[in-house]
């Protein structure tokens, strides 16, 4: 639109823009800008993103923030993994792979609490790292083209950006199953399982922008945000139905989960499904060539961070990140998946038995000691738990 400023470089892999609305406040406007890569999260991304949001957030002329992704496809496929896989191939110190996810959390626990509206436009794909980035925004706007998943133990990783915390507030085994299976969810599942506020056609983005533009924005954030709720609210009423999800129709036989005693059990219980739904073949698939370790320590992340709050989870997952760049599955799982595309991973324990007990608790070690990374994100005392 002709009324944005462009702050920064047009080929810049995020551009910064700002608009004036009517009444002369200014609304930020980022977009990450690397739609060939699916506007995946690299080093040079993050580190652009935190210091232009802090500067926003100290700024009163700025009253909200509005957060897309170039090009149609993607908001954001993920983090930058391909990176991660040449320094650990190439045997570089594990500090590149602690000072990746250091920042990346940083990031994502600024969007958490950041204290201005912060609007997520999810529209496509949003997987991994991208949902780290919309899963602590004030507002989440999820579209028809809307495709989310946590495919971490594709790849030898397990669900983090913030999936210890927000896993748990899912109805009651969904949050192990997403992770277990990768399972993909559209608009209608990301709305009932609490990732994202409200649905827009995508079609609607420009009336959207306008309409903020035209808004009556203030100095209070508190109204600011109820100011941007009634807006997409009434979008949302006025775009077409969400398509049908998933999830809801499945909740029963997912839920079924938590019956179960065991790890080994609850993935017996998958797989074993006898089922014509398209959507649980692809989690049973998924599950079936997934990395055995990965499945270990998701039941492990979510039994260890219940209760925790969101700072805590990011610190225990800095720690289980770091200790996966050791291991070998991360590195052989992006091999597999992205670098040759073979699809075939050859894991180190091929089954769940395999996996030595031993290595599991290796990842939940206080390995930082007093000295955390994360020990400088104190949780402002304004700002109050959303999720």
């Amino acid at each position: 639109m002709s009324n944005l400023t462009l702050l920064n470089n047009a080929d810049d892999p995020v551009l910064f823009e700002t608009a004036s609305a009517a009444n002369g406040s200014l609304i930020g406007v980022i977009t990450l800008n690397v739609p060939k890569a699916l506007n995946a999260l690299n080093f040079d991304m993050i580190k652009l993103l935190e210091p232009q949001l802090r500067a926003w957030q100290s700024d009163d002329a700025i009253a909200m923030v509005l957060l897309k992704g170039a090009g149609d496809k993607a908001f954001c496929a993920g983090g930058d993994v391909v990176s991660l896989h040449h320094a650990m191939a190439q045997g570089k110190p594990t500090s590149l792979v602690e000072d990746f996810f250091t920042l990346e959390y940083q990031l994502d626990y600024l969007i958490h609490c950041y204290e201005k509206p912060l609007l997520v436009w999810g529209n496509g794909i949003v997987m991994g790292g991208g949902l780290g980035l919309m899963a602590g925004a004030s507002h989440r706007v999820v579209t028809e083209t809307s495709r989310i998943a946590m495919p971490e133990q594709t790849i030898g990783l397990y669900p983090d950006v913030g999936g210890s915390y927000f896993l748990h507030k899912m109805p009651q085994g969904v949050g192990l199953f997403l992770g277990l299976t990768s399972a993909s969810i559209n608009c209608e599942d990301a709305r009932f399982v609490s990732l994202a506020d409200h649905f827009i056609d995508s079609t609607k983005y420009d009336a959207m922008l306008a309409q903020i533009l035209s808004a009556k924005w203030g100095k209070t954030a508190s109204l600011n945000h109820e100011r941007l709720t009634k807006l997409l609210t009434d979008l949302d009423n006025q775009s077409a139905r969400m398509p049908k999800g998933n999830i809801k129709a499945n909740l029963a036989t997912i839920q079924k989960l938590a019956e179960l005693n065991t790890l080994q059990e609850q993935v017996d219980y998958i797989l074993g499904l006898a089922t014509d739904d398209k959507w649980l073949q692809r989690a049973q698939k998924s599950l079936k060539h997934g990395c055995p370790l990965s499945c270990a320590l998701v039941s492990e992340q979510l039994k260890a961070s219940k209760g925790k709050s969101l700072l805590a989870c990011f610190k225990m997952e800095l720690g289980m990140s770091v200790r996966a760049g050791e291991v070998g599955e991360f590195q052989e799982g992006v091999r597999a998946l992205l670098i040759d595309k073979d699809g075939a991973p050859n894991w180190q324990y091929k089954t769940l038995n395999d996996v030595p007990q031993a290595i599991i608790e290796s990842f939940f070690a206080n390995r930082f000691g007093e000295n955390h990374p994360l020990n400088g994100l104190d949780t402002p005392t304004h700002i109050k738990e959303r999720r």
